[in-house]
């Protein structure tokens, strides 16, 4: 997985990196880590996994879930903001970002 820091991908995308989410289905809380425009696994993962068949043509994030050691793969419709203000907690948060401002996390990689 490659981390995306350009901002045309997140114009077209409800979310961008370093916001902080809920997953209306599973509700789970998490944070963005990186953002495709479109589906970009495999067809034989969207089969197994994504059983509700959310749309390929529509933007699909990488996601540190709270309170796990995994990310997650979601497509946007699953997704709304998270207004709880809380922290994630996830091992790799302090390793991607720098901190939090203003209810979302600073993007260790963009930080200057």
């Amino acid at each position: 997985m490659s981390m995306n820091t350009d901002n045309s991908i997140d114009a077209e995308a409800k979310f961008s990196v370093g916001d902080v989410i809920h997953h209306r289905r599973f509700a789970y809380r998490g944070v963005i880590i990186d953002v495709d425009p479109d589906f970009q696994l495999t067809d034989e993962w969207y089969e197994e996994v994504a059983k509700s068949r959310p749309p390929k043509d529509q933007p699909w994030y990488h996601v540190l879930v709270h309170g796990e050691t995994h990310s997650a793969y979601v497509a946007e419709r699953n997704l709304e903001a998270d207004t709880t203000g809380e922290p994630i907690e996830h091992p790799k948060v302090d390793v991607i970002f720098t901190g939090m401002e203003d209810g979302r996390y600073v993007n260790s990689m963009m930080a200057n």
